[in-house]
């Protein structure tokens, strides 16, 4: 029998989820020889990362997939945003809109071809120079650098020797459905709306267009087994009137079609990861909660940082050792995006649950300078239009 061929690159990606598949298509698109691995052809269906903002976008165009993001997306440009059940304003923003798999699928669509292979890797050999990846089938690839972009999969991981810290478990949860209406029943683009209330594990709830049909995501701190979750499962329209009374009348048809998706998130970070030959990205090296929308910007600066900043210089001297991979990790921009996303995680969740002083203190401060900057901007606002009319008078 003869040995399985042994495909060489400067870089073997496994993991063809939105960290992989954009650090590939960006490496390809220098020059660089790499290989993309997955286990699957056609990325299946994965509730999570639902929407995006404009300083997103931005990361998409400059890793080269600002095409493809904007043409499976649906585009909003301005945000109804409630609190305490009451219109707090109009926030003039761009957001984008797509089902996970579409997105991921849109942005392999772009790839090179032939850049995707499709297979499950079985074993990791890492060393301060080559590195060699085998798949289930016998096929094997060798590169300088490999590059493990797994999300959540904790095989590879654990087989490179690396461990996860709990930094909290069941941090908060997540759940994705369908409202019946059509988005065009709605007398919005899409609605942020606050939880009526503190203290009681709710934070908001988001409507807006996946197409013609109005998407919603609704974030919260209760626990996937949870009586409340349970009830959510099986009347998410009753749960909604409960859980917000003051949403029907701004949006007076809360009608759901099909069934409630729900994603229990842990905050865990990846520790004995600097290893010869091998980095972490994304999700795989620190996972991000949705609530403050801080994941698909921190999964793209990894890909930008460790594209632009650091496999350049990588590539060009010899040896792939820790003490390379160990500059990416202590990289500035990644340190500080990564303590952001989690230090945002954190408060929002405190700001939310927590009923100490300290923090009760806290809302009531947030609550003032929202109304003060709300009451001024309408001030404003009305001496604009009174100038407006004095000016038409004169006119005259």
């Amino acid at each position: 029998m003869m040995p399985a061929q042994t495909d060489c690159f400067d870089v073997v990606v496994i993991g063809a989820g939105l960290a992989g598949t954009c650090l590939a298509g960006r490496l390809a698109s220098q020059g660089r020889s790499v290989a993309l691995i997955d286990a699957h052809a056609v990325h299946p269906h994965d509730f999570r990362a639902e929407k995006y903002g404009s300083a997103q976008m931005t990361l998409f165009e400059a890793l080269g997939f600002g095409d493809a993001t904007r043409g499976c997306t649906t585009r909003t440009d301005s945000v109804r945003v409630v609190r305490f059940g009451r219109l707090a304003h109009w926030e003039r923003t761009t957001e984008y809109g797509a089902a996970y798999p579409d997105l991921i699928n849109a942005l392999r669509a772009a790839l090179p071809a032939g850049l995707l292979t499709v297979g499950r890797v079985a074993d990791l050999d890492l060393g301060p120079d080559r590195q060699v990846v085998t798949l289930a089938d016998g096929r094997r690839f060798e590169g300088r650098l490999v590059v493990l972009a797994t999300g959540l999969g904790d095989v590879l991981r654990r087989k490179a020797g690396i461990s996860r810290r709990v930094i909290g478990e069941r941090h908060s949860l997540a759940a994705g459905f369908d409202m019946a209406a059509p988005r065009s029943a709605f007398p919005f683009p899409a609605m942020t709306y606050f939880s009526e209330r503190f203290g009681g594990g709710d934070a908001y709830l988001t409507l807006f267009p996946l197409g013609e049909t109005m998407r919603a995501n609704l974030f919260c701190y209760h626990q996937p087994n949870a009586p409340w979750t349970k009830a959510l499962r099986a009347d998410p329209e009753g749960a909604l009137r409960t859980l917000m009374p003051g949403l029907a009348a701004h949006c007076p048809d809360l009608a759901i079609a099909g069934a409630v998706e729900v994603r229990p998130i842990d905050l865990m970070r990846a520790e004995g990861h600097v290893r010869d030959g091998l980095v972490l990205v994304g999700d795989a090296f620190q996972t991000a909660c949705p609530i403050p929308g801080t994941g698909i910007g921190k999964v793209l600066t990894d890909v930008r940082q460790l594209a632009e900043a650091h496999l350049p210089g990588w590539l060009a001297t010899p040896g792939m050792g820790a003490d390379k991979v160990a500059a990416f990790y202590a990289d500035p921009v990644k340190v500080a995006c990564d303590a952001a996303s989690l230090e945002s995680s954190l408060y929002a969740r405190a700001l939310a649950t927590e009923t100490t002083l300290p923090w009760a203190a806290r809302r009531v401060r947030n609550r003032v300078a929202r109304h003060a900057i709300r009451y001024a901007t309408d001030a404003s606002r009305g001496a604009m239009r009174a100038a407006s009319v004095v000016v038409a008078h004169l006119a005259v």
